[in-house]
């Protein structure tokens, strides 16, 4: 197709954005279409409520799985790829339960709608990679709020199609929507460029799609099941069993199918969990609002709206995080993506304050609801740009994809919870019966803003960048990292080795342009190869280090994605020294390493010229201690270990032997 290879830059930025965006949106509304069909489809399909509910369970777990899996092949294989297979699954999905009219095939349309989810994380590195500098963080705003917006209005627009054309017809209209974004997709939308190089991770995946979807339904089912019943106690143990398996797992594999070691980096460690905690807290309002407004008037706070008019008093609240995308992004641009993230957490939960004592009329519900989504828009728009400051460029949509899959499960935690309040505190309306509390609802609300805070509280602990060097030529975002252009990418690979040829481990090669800005890194694997995302062919400073050697740097020139680069690391970082027995150099003396807390660490033996030397261990203080080869003398040292060779003499003295006793 000519269009492919066609140069982004010459493509209107504001076409992919709202082609990507709109897609989103799509996307957003399969996880919420069928909610106002739920009390319907048992009578509809001749199934029980606890079955109709499974419709929705589906999306969650295969939405679940999909994420990350999706997101790692699209940095593999090409993320425009990756989104046409994800809209495809829509247009499949929707017409198997459109044409099968059974609960079963509805059952696997909904699954197979489940797996487009993961469009979101794609679209946003394409976003990053193919968009001016100058435009990425309001776009990205724009994609990170269409979740909530479609979840918003997917609430009244499947009531409206529902009761004026039949169940039927919003699945033939999503599948007729899905033929026209693949078109609009494959016409407008560029193939990147920045692509990871390596093999999939088919067990890692297999592994975290288990654990993830025993973990999940756990969670989403626990309140039907019973939280203490053996499905919902075998599901959890399952689960963490297998997480526990997977981390162990992941750190060893030479390509993993997620990078621990980034994701444990403070700025995305607390950007994620942030994640989990905004998750709960949106949620928590969509769940929450649409049935205090159907609550009959007897309850003593209820409306008694009908389904379709508490969908569309949800409407407001979609349309505010539209119109609240872009200041988001003003507000990363001018104070940084860390603001912006702790202003959407303080709105958040100030909104949910107010929401406990809000409760009078419509118009109030209405209004603190859409606050709730104003809080929702400026946080979600910060994080993948929080994330993709603090991941190589070739990881930008795996990383994304796991900052999506922990709001996922934010939204899970809240569903249960919510599901979980409503049934514990209720006031009598009948025999046998009950209605949710006023106070069930005001204890929902206090949660999500306790999830607000601890959102708050992880993103202050999120480091700042420092300012810009003076003399970079190239803009740079508010935290100083630059996004590459798009008229020249290239991605180049390399090795990294020590002198012996052999490669090193988890090394970390960073990138800068010769005015001094950042401009990519990337950790090597298990073989030492590393790939690096660049704007421009050219010369670029290659700053290399790894624990336990000492750091190089190089000026590196890089002209094409073809040849590949060595990186040679400098010494490596030993403690070292010589060791005298009174005075005399002796060979075969025992130097051991241990912590001053009991732990032994390493050991070695001096050679003929009385030397010795151990692999410097992590930063901390231990105890060295030399023993004599036939134990006449020994001498231990307390020593700080920081991250540089560390040269420790020693001059054991001779031990005055006891003279044994003569009876």
């Amino acid at each position: 197709m000519a269009l492919h290879s066609a140069p982004a830059a010459r493509r209107s930025s504001g076409l992919i954005t709202g082609i990507l965006c709109l897609s989103g949106t799509v996307v957003a509304l399969q996880q919420t279409m069928v909610i106002p069909l739920l009390p319907d489809f048992p009578k509809i399909l001749g199934i029980s409520s606890d079955d109709a509910s499974w419709l929705v369970t589906i999306t969650l777990l295969t939405s679940a799985i999909a994420t990350p899996i999706v997101s790692r092949l699209a940095d593999m294989f090409g993320k425009r790829r990756m989104m046409l297979i994800s809209m495809a699954m829509i247009v499949l999905g929707s017409l198997i339960a459109a044409a099968g009219g059974t609960f079963v095939t509805l059952l696997i349309g909904r699954g197979l709608q489940g797996f487009a989810i993961s469009m979101i994380p794609v679209g946003i590195s394409i976003m990053r990679d193919e968009l001016p500098k100058d435009k990425v963080a309001s776009a990205t705003a724009l994609m990170s709020a269409t979740l909530g917006i479609g979840s918003a209005l997917g609430l009244p627009l499947s009531g409206l199609i529902f009761e004026q054309f039949g169940w039927e017809a919003i699945f033939w209209l999503s599948a007729a929507v899905g033929v026209m974004l693949i078109v609009a997709v494959a016409l407008v939308i560029p193939e990147s460029s920045v692509r990871t190089r390596g093999k999939f991770d088919f067990l890692g995946a297999v592994m975290l799609s288990v654990a993830l979807a025993a973990l999940l339904l756990a969670i989403s089912k626990g309140a039907r099941w019973g939280w203490t019943s053996e499905p919902t106690i075998l599901m959890f143990v399952l689960g963490f069993t297998v997480l526990a398996l997977w981390f162990p797992y992941e750190l060893r594999v030479t390509q993993p199918m997620v990078d621990l070691r980034t994701s444990a980096k403070r700025p995305v460690l607390l950007t994620n969990l942030a994640s989990v905690m905004v998750g709960f807290s949106m949620y928590a309002n969509n769940l929450s609002t649409t049935q205090q407004l159907q609550m009959p008037k007897i309850s003593g706070y209820g409306f008694e709206l009908g389904v379709m008019a508490a969908g569309i008093c949800m409407i407001p609240a979609g349309l505010a995080m539209v119109f609240f995308a872009p200041v988001s992004a003003k507000i990363t641009k001018r104070f940084g993506a860390k603001t912006t993230l702790m202003v959407g957490a303080v709105v958040l939960a100030g909104a949910y304050v107010a929401r406990v004592f809000l409760t009078g009329s419509i118009p109030l519900i209405v209004i603190s609801a859409a606050v709730v989504s104003i809080g929702t828009a400026i946080a979600y728009s910060a994080m993948p740009m929080l994330i993709m400051r603090s991941v190589p460029i070739t990881e930008t949509a795996s990383a994304n994809g796991l900052n999506s899959l922990l709001r996922s499960v934010g939204t899970s935690m809240s569903s249960a919870v919510v599901a979980a309040m409503l049934t514990a505190l209720v006031i009598p309306s009948g025999p046998g019966a009950g209605l949710p509390s006023i106070d069930a609802f005001k204890n929902i609300f206090w949660l999500a803003a306790l999830a607000a805070v601890a959102a708050l509280a992880a993103a202050a602990f999120i480091p700042r960048y420092g300012a810009k060097p003076e003399s970079a030529v190239r803009p740079v975002t508010p935290e100083g990292f630059e996004i590459p252009s798009t008229d020249n990418d290239i991605v180049v690979a390399g090795r990294v080795i020590r002198a012996d040829k052999r490669p090193v481990k988890q090394a970390v090669v960073t990138v800068m342009d010769m005015a001094g800005s950042p401009v990519d890194w990337s950790r090597a694997d298990n073989e030492g190869v590393f790939s690096l995302a660049l704007p421009e062919p050219g010369r670029y400073l290659v700053v290399t280090s790894a624990d336990g050697w000492s750091p190089t740097s190089q000026v590196i020139r890089f002209d094409n994605a073809e040849s590949t680069h060595t990186v040679m690391l400098g010494e490596r970082l030993t403690i070292s020294g010589q060791v005298t027995i009174a005075g005399l150099l002796t060979s075969g003396t025992v130097i051991t390493l241990t912590k001053p807390t009991g732990e032994f660490v390493a050991s070695t033996l001096t050679d003929h010229a009385g030397r010795y030397g151990i692999a410097l261990p992590s930063s901390g203080r231990y105890i060295l201690t030399a023993l004599a080869d036939d134990g006449a003398g020994s001498q231990a040292r307390q020593i700080a270990v920081i991250a540089q060779s560390t040269s420790v003499d020693f001059d054991v003295p001779l031990e005055q032997l006891p003279v044994p006793s003569r009876v």
